[in-house]
């Protein structure tokens, strides 16, 4: 539909850029002049007065008035706070007035506090909230534009349109509906959530998501899936061949590849990289430490005519040499990458390893490095994404929109951990049970919430506990995060160490064969995919695992849900349980309310329905 420049102009000034953003701007209440048929306080309408004395304090500015209800034979009280003298002239002795406010009926007699003056009986209108507009003139451009017509014309079915109609042209039923809970009957409140999401849709449709790809990659991985060691589980053999689909394409291919901790992504990562040959690859990882066992685990198992190269900003070459040669065919690197002079010439694949450590800003960035851009026409890499940490269902469904999905659920090695939530009274048996792990040659990781003690906090830090358990064991490490030896030190407990106390930077890139069990103070802090992703270090081989939650509350539902959990993919629907979605359009927020009235948890069937509606 047609919206003038006028109309344009007032929508903007409440943040509205189109009609269906308007049609989601709903008033915060409604005011129904018609007069009340009965007395049944407290009740709010209108009803007919007439004023028998009205007094004015001036010391308090409060206007106090006598007045006879007609219609009910009944006296009623009005109070004004603030008054001015003209309220003395409006409430003058022997007026009769339309008024419309809340009745009750307090120390024996009906009184009302703060009336409005009513023109015209037996009208709604409603009232928005709004700092931009005053709420009459939200109301006449509601009038003008919020109609069944224009709605339908904006891609609604008839079914939605036709309750967003009502909500903005209201009628006594629809009130007296609206009125029993002070909020949006049932079936006005689905069409929100449907103009919502829809709207959403629209809106990521818009953003382009094809290009022309600069290399299609037909590479034989078959022989190298043939070369390794061990026989790959179902979901990787499955993801690995849509892949290879995607990079045959002339259109980029843009995947997240998600799988839980320890579901083979390596293997899925490095058979891209043969696809891609002879064309040259490239990975970003978020640590130096992930980055150099991806090296390590990638120059173990490809063909021996793939270079592998390893770039973090440790690394010694020149900052001017071209790290793209032809020793370079698969390039592996953390965000030093970004700031290297790169020749991408021959580049065909961007992966990003554990990609919801990078911000949107730097994944753009990244991609952006090997984009081929002529005058008429921009081609793109292909681009893989992996992830550790999966997103629940209705995200996954929300963001198809701009990238494919592929979910890895098989592990190659069952996880077999127990999660154990405990507190000081537990502490001896604990005591124990990391003695007799350690007995049988396996390994324990502490993690704690602060390097430094904090008085505001009741939870021993990192440097009090190292005395605690240096006294009492052998082999202890110690590491905060921070510290510049970190890397050498998480390499020599994973040789010769017994426990490693830390911080939660084990949450990604480090693989420990022998660690057992995992001890975690304050897990109430932690947000659910980061304790999975603690959890996840341990049992990575198929070894019995633990995991224990120190915590002092005394009871944690969010802990307890955690805790008879063990799939990635069933912690992402808690985690949605227990914290919103974010913003998925734009990248800025991780978690938080992105919709004002679809529910991500809720509100996958309505999701499911509007996805219908715009693929027919």
């Amino acid at each position: 539909m047609k919206i003038s420049e006028e109309q344009y102009h007032k929508l903007q000034k409440i943040n509205c850029n189109d009609l269906l953003s308007f049609a989601l701007y709903v008033p915060k209440s409604y005011m129904d002049t018609s007069f009340l048929s009965s007395l049944n306080p407290p009740c709010t309408g209108t009803i007919e007065i007439q004023i028998l004395n009205a007094d004015l304090f001036k010391g308090k500015n409060i206007l106090k008035a006598q007045a006879l209800m007609p219609k009910f034979d009944k006296h009623i009280e009005i109070i004004i706070f603030n008054a001015k003298t003209f309220h003395k002239n409006i409430y003058a002795i022997g007026k009769h007035l339309c008024i419309y406010g809340k009745i009750e009926y307090k120390l024996n007699k009906y009184c009302m506090t703060q009336p409005k003056l009513i023109e015209t009986e037996g009208k709604i209108t409603m009232q928005f909230k709004s700092t931009s507009l005053k709420s009459n003139t939200i109301s006449a451009l509601a009038q003008d534009l919020i109609t069944q017509e224009n709605l339908i014309e904006e891609g609604l079915p008839k079914n939605i349109a036709a309750p967003i109609e009502e909500i903005f042209h209201p009628n006594k039923k629809y009130l007296s509906q609206y009125q029993q809970n002070n909020f949006f009957p049932h079936l006005h409140l689905y069409a929100l959530k449907w103009t919502e999401i829809y709207s959403y849709l629209k809106s990521l449709s818009k953003k382009r998501r094809y290009f022309e790809s600069k290399y299609t990659c037909n590479g034989d991985y078959e022989a190298f899936i043939n070369s390794l060691p061990f026989e790959l589980t179902p979901a990787q053999a499955s993801t690995i061949k849509t892949i290879s689909t995607d990079l045959k394409k002339s259109t980029a291919a843009k995947r997240l590849i998600m799988g839980d901790v320890g579901c083979g992504k390596t293997i899925v990562i490095l058979s891209a990289v043969v696809m891609c040959y002879p064309h040259q690859s490239l990975l970003m990882a978020p640590t130096t430490i992930l980055a150099k066992q991806l090296f390590e685990e990638a120059q173990k198992y490809l063909p021996k005519y793939i270079q592998c190269k390893l770039i973090t900003a440790d690394s010694k070459d020149d900052m001017q040499k071209n790290l793209f040669e032809r020793e370079g065919d698969f390039i592996i690197g953390t965000q030093a990458l970004l700031y290297r002079d790169i020749d991408t010439q021959n580049l065909a694949l961007i992966i990003t390893d554990e990609q919801h450590r990078f911000g949107t800003k730097q994944r753009h960035q990244l991609e952006k490095i090997a984009e081929e851009k002529t005058s008429c026409e921009t081609k793109k890499p292909h681009v893989l994404q992996f992830s550790a940490t999966p997103i629940p269902r209705t995200m996954a469904m929300l963001n198809s929109s701009l990238i494919d999905f592929s979910f890895i659920k098989d592990l190659p090695f069952k996880k077999d951990i127990t999660t154990t939530i405990i507190n000081k009274a537990n502490f001896a048996k604990l005591i124990q049970h990391i003695q007799s792990e350690i007995s049988q040659n396996r390994q324990v990781v502490i993690v704690y919430p602060l390097v430094e003690e904090s008085e505001n906090f009741d939870y021993i830090s990192l440097k009090e506990g190292a005395c605690f358990w240096q006294k009492h064991f052998e082999n202890v490490y110690i590491t905060s995060g921070k510290d510049k030896e970190k890397e050498q030190v998480l390499e020599n407990f994973k040789n010769k160490g017994n426990i490693l106390l830390a911080t939660t930077l084990i949450e990604v890139g480090i693989s420990l064969p022998r660690l057992s069990t995992i001890v975690i103070v304050a897990p109430e802090r932690l947000g659910l995919a980061t304790l999975h992703q603690l959890r996840g270090r341990v049992s990575r081989n198929g070894l019995k695992g633990y995991c224990f939650l120190y915590t002092n509350l005394a009871k944690s539902q969010r802990l307890e849900d955690f805790s008879k959990n063990l799939s990635g993919f069933d912690i992402a629907e808690l985690d949605l349980k227990y914290r919103n979605s974010g913003d998925i359009l734009n990248g800025d927020r991780q978690s938080g309310a992105e919709f004002e009235f679809f529910d991500m948890k809720d509100d996958v069937h309505i999701l499911s329905e509007v996805k219908k509606h715009l693929n027919a």
